[in-house]
C-alpha cells in the first residue's frame, strides 16, 4: 500500500447535501496534516500540506531502497542511548568493562551526553576531539574515539542513523598516540632489579624474562602448568581484578592459551624457588567474580584451585598494584630507574605508615621484561612466527608492528645495498679470476703455473649489464 496524506481536520468524503467537507472532531488541534500508510515507517504529522508532501515523497523512495531512518529514532541524547541501549547489551570481561565504563562516564558522555544523536556532525565532532585532547593523553583519546565509533555503529545497526558520523565527515582524524618503540633492558639492569627485589618475588622477573609473561599471567601461574618431561610452560589463565577489588581468573589475553619453550636454566630456577617458596593453593571464581544470577552463570564462573607459584609472604595472592607500589617501584628506585617525588601517609587502625611516592614510568613496569623477551628471541635469529605464538599475539604482524626494531640488522642492508649503487664506478675484476689467483700467495702445480703465464698475453673486456651481472668478452689472445 503506497502512502498519503490525511487531513485530520476535515473528513474525507463531503457532505451529499451541501458538497463540502466537514469538520472532524480535532478540528483546530494539533497539526493538520499526517502522512500514513508507508510500510514500515511510522506516521508523522506536518503543519502544511507542502511539508507533508515533501516527507512523503522522500520517506518512500528511501524506504524502497532499504536506506529509510525516522529522524525522530535519532532524536534521543548520545548519553541516553548509551545507558539505556549500548551499554546492557556489552558482554565485556570485567577487567575490560571498568576501564570503559570509566573513560566513557568520566569523557564521553560529560562532552557529548547532551547531543542528540542526529545532530552529531563535523563541527561537534571537532570540538569533541579538542576538548578531549586538553583532557587526555594522545593513546586515552585514540581509545575513547574507538568506544564512541563502536556506540555509533551500534546505532546505525538499531536504525537511529543511517551513516556513522565518524566515517562520513572525513575532515574530522581520530586522534592518534605517538608512535613509541617498545624498550628493552640490558642484561646489568634486569640482574639489578631482580637483586634488588624480596628473594621470593624474584622469580617473577624470570618468568617475564624468560617466557614473556604478562604480570597477570605470571601472577595466575601454577605449578602444574610446568612441564619438566617437555620443558614447556603452558600458559592457561591469568589473575585479574575488577574494579571493585575482587580477584579472579580467566584466559589469558584474547581468549588464547599458549605453550612456551622453557630453558634448562629457567627450569632449574623455577625447581629452586619451588623448593624454597611452596606453591599455595588459590580458590578464585573464573572468568568473573560477580555471584552468578542463573544456572549458566553458575557454570561459567564456578571456582577453580590452582597451586600459585608467585605469592605473598603471607601466602595470598598478589594484587598487582600494592606489588608495584611496595615492591616493583622500590627496587627500580634502587637502581636509579625511578625517583622518589613525595610521601604518602596512610594509617591502619593505630599505627601510621608513610610511604614514597615515586615519578610514573610506565616504559619499566613489568612489561618491560616481556619487551627484553622478545628483543633477545629476535636478536638470536628466531623466527618471528614462532616469537609470535609464544607471545600469544593473535598474528606476526603484531610482532613485526612492536619489535622489527629489536632485528639485527635492521636498516643496514638496505644501507649497504643503496651504497653499492653510489660506488664510483671502476673496473670490476672477477674474484675467481685467474689473475686474482697469481696474487693469493698459494703453492700451484706446474700445469697452472703454466695457464696462468699464458694468461698475461690475454686482454678481456668487462661489461656491466642490465641486470647488474658482469659480461666478459676476450678481445685479444
Amino acid at each position: 500500500m503506497a502512502g498519503y496524506v490525511e487531513d485530520r481536520w476535515l473528513k474525507k468524503r463531503p457532505n451529499k447535501e451541501t458538497g463540502k467537507r466537514e469538520r472532524t472532531a480535532l478540528y483546530g488541534t494539533g497539526m493538520r496534516y499526517r502522512v500514513k500508510g508507508i510500510p514500515g515507517v511510522q506516521d508523522r504529522s506536518f503543519t502544511t500540506s507542502e511539508d507533508a508532501k515533501k516527507w512523503l515523497a522522500t520517506a518512500t523512495t528511501d524506504s524502497r531502497r532499504g536506506e529509510f531512518i525516522d529522524p525522530r529514532d535519532g532524536a534521543i541524547s548520545v548519553g541516553d542511548y548509551i545507558v539505556e541501549h549500548w551499554w546492557p547489551g556489552r558482554t565485556d570481561e570485567p577487567s575490560t568493562a571498568g576501564p570503559m565504563a570509566s573513560r566513557i562516564n568520566n569523557h564521553l558522555i560529560p562532552l557529548l551526553g547532551d547531543v542528540a544523536l542526529r545532530d552529531i556532525d563535523a563541527s561537534t565532532l571537532r570540538t569533541f576531539k579538542a576538548i578531549l585532547l586538553t583532557r587526555v593523553e594522545d593513546s586515552t583519546a585514540e581509545v575513547i574515539w574507538g568506544h564512541l565509533s563502536s556506540i555509533l555503529n551500534s546505532a546505525v545497526d538499531d536504525q537511529r542513523l543511517l551513516r556513522n558520523p565518524l566515517k562520513v565527515h572525513k575532515s574530522v582524524k581520530a586522534p592518534r598516540a605517538k608512535e613509541k618503540k617498545a624498550k628493552a633492558w640490558a642484561r646489568t639492569t634486569v640482574d639489578a632489579v631482580r637483586e634488588h627485589l624480596q628473594e621470593r618475588y624474584r622469580f617473577a622477573v624470570d618468568l617475564g624474562l624468560g617466557l614473556g609473561l604478562r604480570q597477570g599471567e605470571a601472577f595466575g601461574l601454577a605449578e602444574e602448568d610446568f612441564d619438566f618431561t617437555n620443558m614447556v610452560v603452558r600458559i592457561r589463565r591469568q589473575l585479574r581484578w575488577d574494579t571493585k577489588g575482587r580477584p579472579y581468573f580467566c584466559l589469558p589475553k584474547g581468549g588464547k592459551t599458549r605453550e612456551v619453550p622453557l630453558s634448562p636454566k629457567l627450569a632449574a630456577r623455577a625447581r629452586a624457588h619451588f623448593h624454597q617458596f611452596p606453591s599455595t593453593a588459590c580458590t578464585l571464581p573464573w572468568r568473573n567474580p560477580e555471584p552468578p544470577t542463573n544456572a549458566l552463570e553458575e557454570r561459567q564462573r564456578r571456582p577453580i584451585t590452582v597451586q600459585l607459584v608467585l605469592t605473598t609472604s603471607h601466602g595470598n595472592r598478589i594484587y598487582y598494584k600494592t606489588w608495584n607500589e611496595r615492591s616493583w617501584r622500590p627496587a627500580l628506585a634502587a637502581v636509579g630507574l625511578l625517583t622518589v617525588t613525595g610521601e604518602k601517609v596512610q594509617q591502619y587502625g593505630g599505627r601510621v605508615r608513610r610511604y614514597p611516592v615515586y615519578a610514573s614510568s610506565r616504559s619499566d613496569m613489568f612489561h618491560v621484561l616481556r619487551h627484553t623477551y622478545a628483543s633477545v628471541q629476535l636478536e638470536a635469529g628466531e623466527s618471528v612466527v614462532s616469537l609470535a605464538a609464544w607471545l600469544g599475539h593473535s598474528s606476526p604482524k603484531i610482532t613485526l608492528d612492536h619489535y622489527a626494531h629489536f632485528m639485527p640488522g635492521a636498516g643496514r642492508r638496505g644501507l649497504a645495498a643503496m651504497d653499492s649503487w653510489l660506488a664510483d664506478a671502476g673496473r670490476k675484476v672477477p674474484e675467481k679470476s685467474l689473475a686474482a689467483g697469481r696474487a693469493s700467495g698459494l703453492s700451484l702445480k706446474p700445469q697452472l703455473r703454466t695457464m696462468i703465464s699464458m694468461a698475461d698475453a690475454v686482454k678481456v673486456k668487462y661489461k656491466e649489464t642490465a641486470r647488474g651481472g658482469l659480461a666478459v668478452n676476450i678481445i685479444e689472445c
